[in-house]
């Protein structure tokens, strides 16, 4: 779905962008993946794969928690027949470096609930990130945003959102919105897939340093497509969104994400992430740009 700016960009997900989770399918279809995943094996590999979680997690969360807009797209479970899913992680660290004194807590939780038929799907994404000194809190912010969705058929579905999220460092600090629309399947092939969508959003903006509180109501389309090789060496997926205002269409926010998997086991693969924000009038009345380039590792089991 910093994140750079990547924020209020909620919409649907798509393929499966939570490398770290993979789903474990128990008798009464309910499943769970907490982190560390494996206590049975020796203590070297289990340490050898908490260490690389840890790395992960932290390369995710730089991405997620300094967002302005966050790609949900990227942040759907796909779980097929399974009814519930839950992700979640926890970290805490203290340093102290010649009597100055830094805490650091991370954490994050992801959960999906399908009905019966597996045509509703219930969707919950949250992380809260803390950076507190003995002088001050260096970063403070957290995000939430919980989705419904209805399956018409394998073409159309309609969802409905709900979304907050803090961040002390941005000129937006806090930003609150609701939001509903159509989501469309538009490409449906054995190599590629497609999704497209538009949606209604009502925000309210809040900028201390600006001085300001905006209520708008903007327009949020999105685009996706996903494409894996026969041969399974690697993985493509790019989303693009695009929010204007509707009385002032020259006020939008523009996001690009680019995604490139590589598996190098069943277990364990690389990626890379390239992400672009553009904001044409941010509180200040100033345009904004912030892009990045991530690379990470990732295991499931």
């Amino acid at each position: 779905m910093q994140t750079i700016p990547i924020g209020n960009f909620l919409c649907p997900a798509l393929p499966e962008e939570y490398l770290h989770l993979q789903p474990k399918v128990i008798p009464d279809k309910i499943l769970f993946s907490l982190y560390p995943l494996s206590f049975k094996r020796s203590f070297y590999f289990c340490g050898l794969m908490i260490r690389t979680l840890l790395l992960l997690t932290a390369l995710l969360f730089s991405s997620l928690v300094s967002a302005q807009l966050v790609n949900i797209e990227a942040k759907r479970m796909q779980t097929d027949s399974v009814r519930f899913a839950l992700a979640a992680d926890f970290s805490f660290n203290h340093t102290n470096n010649d009597g100055k004194q830094v805490n650091q807590i991370d954490a994050a939780l992801t959960t999906q609930l399908k009905s019966r038929d597996l045509k509703i799907i219930y969707f919950v994404l949250g992380n809260y990130k803390l950076i507190d000194s003995d002088e001050k809190n260096l970063q403070n912010s957290w995000f939430l945003h919980g989705r419904f969705n209805y399956k018409f058929n394998q073409v159309l579905r309609f969802e409905s959102f709900l979304q907050g999220q803090y961040n002390q460092l941005l000129v937006v600090e806090q930003r609150n919105l609701v939001g509903a629309g159509l989501r469309v399947k538009w490409v449906d092939k054995e190599r590629f897939s497609g999704y497209a969508g538009n949606s209604y959003m009502y925000e309210v903006e809040y900028s201390d340093r600006a001085g300001t509180t905006n209520y708008n109501h903007r327009n949020s389309t999105y685009l996706t497509l996903s494409y894996a090789p026969k041969s399974g060496r690697f993985s493509v997926t790019n989303t693009l969104y695009y929010q204007p205002l509707y009385r002032e269409l020259e006020d939008y926010r523009i996001l690009e994400q680019f995604r490139l998997d590589f598996p190098l086991s069943n277990w364990f693969k690389i990626f890379t992430i390239y992400n672009y924000y553009f904001d044409s009038k941010t509180p200040l009345d100033t345009k904004e740009y912030t892009s990045n380039l991530n690379f990470g590792a990732g295991l499931s089991f």
